[in-house]
């Protein structure tokens, strides 16, 4: 076979083997060129919730086509967008009121920071800061990279960045210091916006906090009139057991951003929704102040469609249950591991379950990590760890007892990695 001309993701070409090619996928599995079924433990990056090619939601996308290709969302309206705007209103937390389409975590998160600029902006309050928390991550455009996590990463690209305002994450026994230090920058700085990834850090580690705490920061936030973004990319969608991660602080944020599981994982879609005020700041007679952003596949119809037929699933299906049965399964196995000096720092939030492997060096780059993605495949699953740090992030189509199969790989995976370290 001929080398591939392919560029993948996160990818060293120079340590990786050639890429494995999917021929279909089936539920919670892939399905490789040799026949091979692949257990995606991980909904291929966190995107899939249903379950890989959910008949509904294929049906729409077959359907649409009959219909639409893309159409200029600058100059006219079609009825997927329009159904799926009145449908994401109505799941959303009140006060959201507008709906602005583009096409991937990244831009909903860069639209996010750009409503938020271009409300104080508009309002003539010199209001410019962006305030977020260690160890996030927020996607890899110019503006979502300079509000995530600098390191390795981003290393090369540091001379585009701009400064933002940085919070430690809540450890236990310091989330006063995290509360303290917002109301100060809040004190001594224009901040226009908090952007925070509600309950869970996702690729920054798993990092999981209380949902009691981010109900503090959004009372900050309202004490001194500045925005609080949501970006709800990887947390919604039922992940973290509720619709949206925000539901359980009890608080409406801002401005919410979301893609990955809102046209179920079967096509490139994303939202951010705004409240009434950040619209009104940018609705005048005077074009200057015309929210300038776009791309040419804003609102597809054909994911506008997927997304749809998503959220109509979520009303016919019995998705909550589903993910209760996965949660269960998460804390039973989680409980085999309390205790065992091979894994520290056992965590969970609704769908989402991680530990970390104890070993000399950890981190994303890890070497571990990688030892431990070919051990899993070698087994037919697919689980990714970030670095030392494993996670299941399953789709609801899942059995307890496929859940069960992927504990005892990390068992299993566990054991050979830290024995061959000796």
């Amino acid at each position: 076979m001929n080398r591939s001309t392919v560029w993948h993701p996160f990818t060293q070409h120079a340590l990786e083997p050639p890429m494995t090619r999917i021929a279909s996928t089936d539920g919670a599995y892939l399905i490789d060129e040799n026949g091979n079924r692949l257990l995606d433990a991980i909904s291929s990056w966190w995107v899939i919730t249903h379950g890989h090619r959910h008949p509904k939601i294929m049906a729409a996308i077959r359907a649409a086509t009959e219909a639409y290709d893309q159409i200029i969302f600058a100059e006219f309206s079609h009825e997927p967008a329009e159904r799926l705007a009145q449908g994401l209103i109505e799941i959303a937390q009140p006060g959201l009121k507008h709906v602005f389409y583009s096409d991937s975590g990244s831009t909903a998160v860069e639209v996010a920071i750009k409503m938020a600029l271009g409300y104080f902006h508009n309002r003539g309050e010199p209001r410019d800061r962006i305030v977020v928390m260690e160890g996030s991550y927020h996607g890899d455009t110019i503006g979502t990279m300079s509000a995530g996590e600098r390191g390795v990463f981003n290393v090369a690209y540091e001379p585009l960045l701009f400064a933002v305002d940085r919070l430690t994450f809540p450890e236990a026994g310091r989330e006063q210091d995290m509360l303290d230090r917002f109301e100060t920058i809040c004190r001594t700085s224009g901040v226009a916006a908090l952007l925070i990834e509600p309950l869970v850090l996702g690729a920054g580690g798993m990092k999981i906090y209380e949902a009691s705490l981010l109900a503090s920061l959004k009372d900050i936030a309202v004490r001194f009139g500045c925005l609080l973004i949501a970006d709800e990319v990887m947390t919604g969608w039922g992940r973290t057991g509720t619709m949206f991660a925000c539901e359980q602080a009890g608080i409406a944020p801002d401005i919410l951003c979301t893609s990955k599981g809102l046209t179920g994982g079967a096509i490139p879609l994303a939202a951010t929704l705004a409240t009434a005020e950040i619209f009104d700041a940018h609705l005048s007679t005077d074009r200057r102040k015309t929210f300038f952003h776009s791309s040419s596949y804003t609102a597809n119809p054909i994911a506008c469609a997927a997304a749809v037929a998503n959220l109509e699933i979520w009303q016919e299906e019995p998705v909550l249950s589903r993910i209760e049965t996965i949660e269960a399964a998460h804390r039973c196995n989680l409980a085999r591991f309390a205790g065992d000096p091979r894994f520290a720092n056992l965590r969970q939030a609704g769908t989402i379950a991680a530990l970390d492997l104890v070993v000399p060096t950890g981190g994303y780059l890890a070497e571990v990590g990688q030892q431990m993605r070919a051990l899993f495949r070698e087994r037919g699953l697919l689980i990714r760890p970030l670095g030392n740090v494993l996670y299941l992030m399953p789709p609801y189509c899942l059995t307890a007892q496929e859940v069960d199969r992927a504990y005892d790989a990390i068992d299993e995976v566990a054991s050979i990695v830290l024995e061959r370290a000796r």
